[in-house]
């Protein structure tokens, strides 16, 4: 047996190994032209979004840009996919806004590269495989929560209302909308309102056709860069009294930040251990979830434990460079996919791309209008929920829709740590009751031979059928009531078939325990037969199977009958 510490093994199989090296294995010109090609295209629809994000986040433009940049770069070259996109998400949008409205901008940078430690532990422990345990309903809740939020989030811009800050909860924005509702620009509804109709109807123009010559060029352009472009120019050339990039944050620097440490404070770990684990919980669900999309999309298989540790360490050095939270983008990998992205370096070209946009264009940003910025986010909040669930709700179980409905609500009026707390919690309790059910403890019928000249006494028998955990052992508990008056009613020996017990924890270990000690006490007597593997481990180990006795642990139920004979004197 090995005297090694659970730690050391660890790190004997720790294995750091970014997907790009085994990608490059046979990469040529052809490749790298593909690569260049989707790399850049999808730089393209990530200018308007990194933009958008960190806007409605609650910071300057350019800090979405520089995450794209930094985040995105080192996602690709380090983590685990093959073609995975990471940047700014508009998942996050909520939970960044949050975090700054409470503890400032100061403590969301910390906090981000906190969070990105903590997913480089995740991935260092190869705890990757768990963020696949979250069921379904809880990430379906929380995703459209979190779009119902993006989309009440942008009314503000949607409608060029005159308010200064919203605040970050739920009923207060509401409130704070609907007393701004006189200020209502109608040049900014206008820009809004028909960029949304475009973003809406252009992927739909060109479906069904084959577009060829110019139409083919304008069909391939990205719906959000066509209506940035469009709308921007529409406000510049007529003047519209609408508020600009320009207008509100003074335009985007042509340089990438130079590396700044933030001010830490070991005082602050504590305070901020909530929003950390917050950014890195939800990072670790979308990077993961992405990467299965684009899987399914490739037919590759991605190693999660090393997108974790990618994704940690763009986390941890983007703040450095004027970035915030990143993760894998779902939407930009499904573009990077189909542009013909064949390796990691397409997404280090994405990154490249923006960093030229950026050094070159940055002036340009300052004329476009938030509103256009605000009906792209509600394209992407529409786009990001799953909206036919609720449709199908139905269909499920009222568990599923229970957990479902609840996550949901509690993203969008509390905010998400709670709504994934109460959805785990909700899910683990219908668990235990769903498993707990499922164990039985039934009665066995003795044989009339048995009985046959058996000496004076009362032997009963029962099967215990599935596992016998906390959630069950009621069942156990209620063969024997303990209560000096109820003694005549105790049986003489108790023998449980443990045959078909699949498993048995701690506390159902107690039980058995307590059930025979109670029947010593009052000079009774249990028996037990055929415990599996896992539960004949858990009485040595305890040292159960010394207090019972090795007679009184037997191998079949013929032998236990014959066993209680013998306790009882025959």
């Amino acid at each position: 047996m090995s005297s090694a510490s659970p730690f050391a093994r660890t790190l004997s199989q720790f294995r750091f190994r970014p997907r790009l090296i085994e990608s490059l294995q046979g990469y040529n010109a052809k490749r790298f032209m593909h690569d260049t090609v989707a790399g850049t295209t999808v730089a393209i629809v990530a200018l308007p979004l990194a933009m958008a994000f960190a806007i409605a986040s609650g910071v300057k433009p350019e800090v979405g840009l520089f995450t794209a940049i930094v985040a995105g770069f080192l996602i690709s070259i380090l983590g685990g996919s093959r073609v995975q996109i990471g940047g700014p998400a508009g998942a996050f949008i909520v939970i960044i806004y949050g975090i700054i409205e409470k503890y400032g901008l100061a403590n969301l940078i910390i906090s981000t590269m906190m969070a990105g430690v903590l997913l480089f532990t995740m991935g260092f422990f190869r705890l990757g495989n768990l963020v696949k345990f979250i069921p379904v309903s809880i990430v379906i809740g929380f995703t459209n929560g979190i779009a119902v939020l993006i989309a009440l989030s942008q009314v503000k811009d949607f409608f060029g209302l005159a308010i200064a800050k919203m605040p970050g909860d739920f009923f207060n924005q509401i409130a704070t909308l609907w007393s701004a509702r006189a200020s209502v620009n109608w040049y900014a509804v206008a820009i809004a309102g028909i960029s949304l109709v475009m973003l809406f109807a252009w992927p739909k123009e060109f479906k069904s056709k084959e577009p060829t010559g110019l139409k083919r060029i304008v069909a391939m352009l990205p719906a959000p860069l066509l209506v940035l472009v469009v709308a921007t120019a529409v406000v510049a050339l007529l003047h519209l009294p609408v508020e600009t990039i320009g207008s509100k944050f003074g335009g985007i620097p042509q340089a990438l930040p130079s590396l700044t440490l933030p001010d830490f404070d070991w005082t602050l770990v504590k305070q901020l251990l909530a929003p950390t684990v917050t950014i890195a919980l939800l990072g670790a669900i979308e990077s993961l979830l992405c990467a299965r999309v684009a899987d399914s999309m490739i037919g590759d298989r991605h190693d999660p434990n090393q997108e974790l540790m990618g994704q940690g360490v763009a986390n941890f050095v983007a703040p450095l460079f004027g970035g915030f939270v990143a993760t894998g983008t779902i939407a930009r990998t499904v573009t990077n996919i189909r542009a013909g992205a064949t390796s990691p370096i397409a997404g280090v070209m994405h990154s490249v791309v923006l960093l030229i946009i950026v050094l070159v264009a940055a002036p340009l940003a300052a004329s476009v209008p938030l509103a256009v910025l605000a009906a792209i986010l509600m394209f992407v909040a529409w786009n990001m929920g799953e909206w036919n669930e609720f449709q199908k709700l139905r269909q499920f179980s009222t568990n599923y829709k229970i957990i479902l409905v609840s996550t949901f609500l509690l993203t969008v009026i509390f905010d998400l740590t709670v709504a994934v707390e109460v959805g785990i919690f909700l899910a683990c309790l219908f668990f235990i009751t769903r498993i707990s059910q499922l164990t039985r403890v039934e009665p066995i019928e003795i044989d009339v031979q048995w009985r046959a000249g058996a000496p004076a006494g009362r032997i009963e028998a029962y099967r215990v059928i599935g596992s016998m955990f906390f959630g069950a052992v009621g069942k156990i508990e209620s063969l024997v009531d303990p209560a000096p008056s109820k003694r005549d009613e105790m049986p003489d020996v108790l023998i449980l078939d443990l045959d078909r017990m699949i498993n048995l924890d701690t506390t159902g270990l107690d039980t058995i325990e307590t059930l025979h000690r109670t029947l010593i006490k009052n000079g009774k007597h249990l028996v037990l037969c055929t415990p599996g593997e896992q539960p004949m481990s858990l009485f040595q180990r305890s040292g159960f199977t010394v207090e019972l006795g090795a007679q009184n642990l037997v191998c079949d139920l013929d032998t236990a009958l014959r066993r209680a004979r013998e306790l009882l004197g025959g």
